[in-house]
């Protein structure tokens, strides 16, 4: 592989990570909950088998006092139906597992907010959070 086919490959991970980060930080805002990831978290939590599960890991490792109200299961559930909606793909954990740029991105239809459809996972408002 030449270097600028690394190029290609990192620029379309890098677009891939984006994507997912403006989904889940979407998802949370919707949801009203108040953390943001970054790529360092989001990569760290990549290693955990199953969006829900790196979902519910992230609660219980860093915001333990939601599970008071809520269980994690309809936390990670809600938040990952929220960031489907957005964007339904699963990130690659690894650079070499990402599209060839003959392959195409798979980019999802971006709908407006006034277009949005609710799944019927809605949060009560969480009080001093």
């Amino acid at each position: 592989m030449n270097p600028s086919q690394f190029r290609v490959r990192d620029s379309a991970h890098d677009a891939e990570v984006r994507a997912q980060l403006c989904a889940y930080n979407v998802a949370f805002d919707e949801l009203g909950l108040r953390f943001r990831w970054d790529e360092r978290t989001l990569m760290s939590l990549a290693m955990i088998e199953g969006e829900q599960q790196q979902i519910a890991s992230y609660i219980e490792a860093h915001h333990a006092h939601l599970l008071k109200a809520y269980s994690a299961e309809f936390l990670s559930r809600a938040i990952l139906e929220k960031k489907n909606a957005r964007y339904p793909s699963r990130l690659q954990t690894r650079v070499e597992s990402a599209p060839h740029p003959s392959q195409g991105m798979h980019q999802p239809p971006m709908s407006r907010w006034s277009e949005r459809i609710s799944y019927g996972v809605e949060l009560p408002a969480l009080a001093g959070v």
